[in-house]
């Protein structure tokens, strides 16, 4: 009776010392550039609860889910693929599959994870449980030329479409046999820069560095190759300095139009969804980055490259105007929206701290420390096409 008393006692302080029951559907991380290490965030209680050590170069570093929320795969510039347990609060395991990465996508049904190079050039296929290598498709564009990987995004049919920026094409890699993927090219334009896929996985589009426009694939009509749209996108016939790339990943729909930034310009492009033409710019107060919709679509917030950044503008989508601007930090860098839009989270890198704001009425709720936090990525991208 003794033995098994003591037992039982062992089995309640183990229980006890586990990590808290917890849900996955509120859960995040925030990337610690300086630090190489990410801070996991409760979202309702507005709380940090762990921090996970030793992720390498997250200089510029990105993250997406698992079908379940549970485990978030982090992609390092040094090359590195980290899986962290989001309840456990763990490092699970961590490789170096490259000499120079920036960021990666999780299959449509959950099992690959694949990351994008710029050296070598090409995106590589992995075990989305074990981190092993599948496959991988060398950026070759030409016999001996291998080109950097940008907007690597997941599309239906458990592919992939990215951008190749020094061969000025589209691809799209289709890994139904992961072993053996089977790859597409399609002729885009000069020095695709960054690229998303639209939220319903039909429309993959890729920013161009080199020339003004974008170029579009129909995903659903391939065969039509990519066309070039908004020629009037970007810097135009004046070449203006840009001081920061715009990230098209964070794009804004709402109410059958596109909020997407202009390239150099202090301007938020308004563009038709259905004949993707511009109907309108909508003034701000700095070069665009990320320009990213609240997920009803009422509000647009934007953010700026330097000297700017550390000011937002808040579009209000009905009067297609800037309704608050406001400086919240210092070196604001990346933004999320909790899963309803009820709050949005800041990153203020060179304040040491991650701000938290009430999005109507407009109002801050609080703040975590956080040392140079950047990307800010919460579960809940774990549902959506291309994040």
């Amino acid at each position: 009776m003794r033995a098994l008393l003591i037992l039982l006692a062992s089995t309640l302080l183990t229980a006890c010392a586990g990590p808290q029951l917890r849900g996955t559907g509120d859960l995040g991380l925030v990337v610690e550039r300086a630090s190489g290490r990410v801070t996991l965030v409760d979202t309702t209680h507005r709380q940090p609860y762990g921090r996970i050590e030793g992720l390498g170069d997250l200089s510029h570093a990105s993250a997406v889910y698992s079908r379940d929320g549970r485990y978030a795969f982090v992609f390092g510039r040094d090359g590195g693929l980290s899986k962290v347990d989001l309840l456990e609060g763990r490092l699970v395991k961590r490789i170096l599959q490259s000499g120079n990465a920036i960021g990666g996508a999780i299959s449509q049904d959950g099992r690959i994870v694949v990351a994008q190079n710029y050296s070598p050039g090409g995106i590589k296929a992995f075990d989305a449980d074990t981190l092993e290598l599948l496959s991988e498709v060398p950026a070759e564009y030409a016999p001996g030329k291998f080109s950097k990987v940008v907007g690597l995004a997941d599309v239906p049919g458990n592919r992939f479409a990215y951008a190749l920026f020094d061969g000025g094409e589209i691809w799209v890699s289709d890994f139904s046999d992961p072993r053996h993927p089977a790859t597409r090219r399609y002729p885009a334009g000069r020095q695709p820069y960054d690229g998303l896929v639209t939220p319903d996985g039909r429309h993959y589009l890729a920013g161009l560095f080199g020339e003004d426009g974008i170029a579009m694939l129909d995903l659903w009509q391939p065969e039509k190759g990519a066309r070039k749209i908004l020629e009037n996108y970007g810097r135009g016939e004046e070449k203006l300095p840009v001081f920061k790339m715009p990230h098209l990943r964070g794009w804004s729909v709402a109410q059958g139009k596109a909020y997407l930034p202009a390239v150099g310009r202090h301007e938020v492009l308004v563009v038709d969804t259905a004949t993707w033409r511009e109907v309108g710019r909508i003034p701000v107060r700095g070069q665009p980055v990320f320009v990213m919709a609240r997920p009803d679509g009422r509000q647009v917030w934007v953010n700026f490259a330097f000297p700017d950044n550390g000011r937002i503008d808040v579009i209000d989508t009905l009067a297609q105007e800037v309704v608050h601007a406001f400086d919240p930090g210092k070196g604001i860098l990346h933004m999320e929206f909790t899963p309803r839009g009820e709050q949005v989270w800041l990153s203020a890198r060179d304040d040491n701290k991650v701000l938290i704001y009430r999005t109507d009425p407009l109002e801050r709720l609080g703040e975590i420390p956080a040392e140079a936090p950047s990307g800010i990525l919460f579960a809940s991208r774990a549902h959506r096409i291309g994040f």
